[in-house]
C-alpha cells in the first residue's frame, strides 16, 4: 500500500516545482536561497522524502514514479542555478556600480621623486673639484677617538674638543664584555684625511718622491647641536692637497675659484680672515660677500682652512720637512641654504614633500 504523504506529494508533483521556483525567486540573498534550497532539496526536504518513499511502491509503479521525482528535481535543481547566478550578478552590478570610476576626471598621475637638495649639492661639489684633479675619498662614520681627534692634532683634555661634542659608543664582544669606551660618531670628515695619508704613503714608500694628494672627503658627521642652522646630524667636504712646495697661495686660488663656479658669480669677494684650528698653521676663515639678491654686500661665513700642522702630516706618516699641505672644511647644507635662499636648515630633513617638491 502506497504511503499517504507519497500519493499526496505524487499528485501534487508539478505545483511543488512551482512553490519552489516561487520560493527562489522570492529569496534575495544568497543565504536565504541556500535556506530554501534545504526546504526541498535537503536531507529533509520535500523531493528528497519523495525520493525516499519509491522503495515502497510495486516494482511496476517504481520506474514510472522515480523518472517523475527525478523530472521535477532537474527543474527545481535549474530553477536555483539560475536564481543563484541572479543573485551573484546583481551583487557584482551593485559591487561595481560603488567602485565605478568616473572618466571624465583627470588622472590622478605618477607623483616623481627626486634628488634631495643637499645630495645636489654635494654631487655638485664633486663635480667642480673632480674638474681640477681631485679625488673623492670616504671613510667610516664611526671611529676611533685617535683617527677623530688625537691623529688630528687635538689630544685628550684638548680645549677644542669641547667644539665637538659628540656621540660616543661601547664596542663590545658578542658576550656583552666591554671591548673599548674610545667609539664615536666622527665629528668631522677630517679622519678621512688621516686614512687617505696613511693608505699614500703605504702604497708609495717604494718611491722617493710619492704623488701629490689631492682628495676632498664628503659625507655625514656628528654633533650635539640643533638649532636653525645646526642640525645633530649634517654634513661636511673637507679637501686636502699634499705635496713638495703646497703653499697658501694654491689654498687661496682652489678655493676662491670654487665659490665663485658654485655660487656662478665671477664678481664673488671671497676674505680669509686668520684664526685658529689645531690641525692646521697658519688657520683662516673664509668670507664671501654677495654682490646681488637678498645678501648683496653682506660678509658670511662659508668655510675654515689652513696649512695641513706638521704634527698631522707626521701622524699621517708624512715628512712635514720635504711636503707641505692644506685642507679646507665647509657645511654643503649651508651652502645649500645660501643657494636656495633658505634660512632654517631643519626643512631639509623634516621630510616635507611639499618643501623637498620645490627641487624637482
Amino acid at each position: 500500500m502506497r504511503p499517504p504523504f507519497f500519493l499526496t506529494g505524487m499528485e501534487n508533483l508539478e505545483q511543488l516545482v512551482t512553490q519552489a521556483t516561487a520560493a527562489f525567486a522570492a529569496a534575495t540573498e544568497l543565504a536565504r536561497l541556500e535556506d530554501v534550497k534545504a526546504a526541498y532539496l535537503g536531507s529533509q526536504g520535500s523531493l528528497t522524502a519523495l525520493l525516499k518513499g519509491l522503495g515502497k511502491l510495486p516494482p511496476e509503479e517504481r520506474k514510472s514514479a522515480g523518472a517523475a521525482i527525478n523530472d521535477a528535481k532537474s527543474r527545481i535543481e535549474a530553477a536555483l542555478a539560475a536564481r543563484r547566478d541572479d543573485l551573484k550578478n546583481a551583487r557584482l552590478a551593485a559591487q561595481l556600480a560603488s567602485e565605478s570610476l568616473d572618466v571624465t576626471l583627470p588622472g590622478r598621475g605618477q607623483a616623481r621623486g627626486s634628488i634631495h637638495p643637499v645630495m645636489r649639492t654635494l654631487d655638485r661639489i664633486e663635480q667642480l673639484f673632480r674638474s681640477i684633479g681631485f679625488e673623492v675619498a670616504d671613510g667610516p662614520e664611526i671611529e676611533t677617538d685617535w683617527h677623530n681627534f688625537t691623529a688630528l692634532n687635538t689630544p685628550e683634555n684638548h680645549p677644542a674638543r669641547s667644539m665637538h661634542d659628540t656621540f660616543y659608543l661601547l664596542d663590545t664582544d658578542e658576550r656583552g664584555g666591554r671591548v673599548r669606551e674610545d667609539v664615536l660618531l666622527r665629528t668631522h670628515t677630517s679622519p678621512v684625511q688621516i686614512r687617505t695619508m696613511l693608505a699614500h704613503v703605504e702604497k708609495y714608500k717604494h718611491l722617493e718622491h710619492m704623488p701629490e694628494i689631492r682628495v676632498i672627503c664628503p659625507g655625514r658627521v656628528y654633533r650635539v647641536d640643533s638649532d636653525a642652522t645646526h642640525s645633530p646630524m649634517f654634513h661636511q667636504v673637507e679637501g686636502l692637497w699634499v705635496g713638495e712646495q703646497v703653499s697658501f697661495a694654491d689654498l687661496k686660488g682652489v678655493v676662491a675659484d670654487f665659490l665663485r663656479r658654485f655660487f656662478e658669480s665671477d664678481d664673488l669677494k671671497v676674505r680669509f680672515r686668520p684664526s685658529f684650528f689645531p690641525f692646521t698653521e697658519p688657520s683662516a676663515e673664509i668670507d664671501v660677500a654677495f654682490m646681488h639678491g637678498a645678501l648683496e654686500g653682506r660678509w658670511l661665513e662659508i668655510a675654515g682652512c689652513g696649512m695641513v700642522h706638521p704634527n698631522v702630516l707626521r701622524f699621517g706618516g708624512i715628512d712635514p720637512e720635504k711636503y707641505t699641505g692644506f685642507a679646507f672644511g665647509m657645511g654643503p647644507d649651508r651652502l645649500t641654504m645660501l643657494r636656495y635662499g633658505i634660512n632654517d636648515l631643519r626643512l631639509f630633513f623634516d621630510g616635507d614633500l611639499r618643501f623637498l617638491s620645490q627641487f624637482q
